[in-house]
C-alpha cells in the first residue's frame, strides 16, 4: 500500500524566524539590538560627563503592554504604571516613557488620507489600488526582495507607528528639549522581532546627525 505523505506546511513564524531573506549586513544590525545592548548603553550613558549624556526615551507599544498584562495577570493601566516605574528605575537612566498609541493614531490618519488620494486617482493610475499595508517590516522585506516593482507601487507610503514615533521623538520632541537628534537615545518595546530590522533600515537614518529614528528595539515576542 502506497504511503500517503502529509502536506508540507510552513507558518509565517517559520518564514520570518530563519532570517533567509535578510542580508548578512542586516543580520548584524538586528543582532545589535537587544536588552544586553540597551543595558550597556544605559551604563555608558550614566558614566559619561553631564554634557555628553543622552536623553533616554522608551516608547512602548500597546500590543507589548497587552502581552505583559496577560502574562502577569494585571490590568492594562496597572501594567502601564508598573512598566513605567520599572523602566525609570533602571539606574534612573530612562528619562521618558511614551505610549505608541499616540503615533498609531497619526499612522492611521495618514493611511486614511493616502487611501482617499489613491481612490480619487484610480482612473488615471492603474497602480493606485489596491493599497497594501506597510506597517509590517517582515512583509515589506519579503515584498522588496521577491516581487519588487510588481507589488511596491501598491504598498502604502505611510510609516509604521514605530517609525512615526521615531520621527516625533527625534524631531518635534528633540526641538522641545532643545537638543539635537543625536543627543536622544530612543528605545522601542515592540511585539515582533522584525521591528528590529525596520529600525535598521537606511530610510530611517539621519545623515546630518548620524543617528537613527529608533536606536534600539527590544521585543516581548
Amino acid at each position: 500500500e502506497a504511503q500517503k505523505l502529509e502536506k508540507a506546511k510552513i507558518t509565517l513564524n517559520d518564514c520570518l524566524a530563519c532570517s533567509g531573506c535578510i542580508t548578512s549586513a542586516e543580520s548584524v544590525l538586528v543582532s545589535q539590538q537587544s536588552h544586553g545592548e540597551l543595558c550597556k548603553v544605559l551604563a555608558l550613558n550614566k558614566a559619561a560627563a553631564a554634557h555628553e549624556q543622552k536623553l533616554v526615551v522608551v516608547s512602548v507599544s500597546p500590543q507589548s503592554r497587552a502581552s505583559l498584562a496577560a502574562r502577569c495577570k494585571l490590568g492594562l493601566l496597572e501594567t502601564a504604571q508598573k512598566l513605567t516605574t520599572f523602566l525609570k528605575g533602571l539606574g534612573k537612566c530612562v528619562h521618558h516613557v511614551f505610549d505608541t498609541t499616540f503615533s498609531r493614531n497619526f499612522s492611521l490618519l495618514e493611511s486614511q488620507q493616502e487611501f482617499v488620494r489613491r481612490f480619487q486617482r484610480q482612473a488615471e493610475d492603474k497602480k493606485a489600488l489596491p493599497m497594501l499595508a506597510s506597517a509590517c517590516p517582515g512583509w515589506i522585506c519579503y515584498t522588496e526582495k521577491t516581487h519588487g516593482s510588481f507589488i511596491i507601487p501598491h504598498i502604502s507610503t505611510t510609516k509604521s507607528p514605530q517609525q512615526v514615533m521615531g520621527s516625533l521623538v527625534k524631531g518635534y520632541f528633540a526641538e522641545q528639549q532643545h537638543l539635537p537628534p543625536d543627543r536622544i537615545y530612543h528605545v522601542t518595546v515592540m511585539p515582533c522581532y522584525d521591528k528590529k530590522l525596520e529600525a535598521s533600515r537606511p530610510d530611517f537614518f539621519n545623515q546630518e546627525y548620524q543617528t537613527r529614528d529608533v536606536d534600539c528595539v527590544i521585543t516581548t515576542g
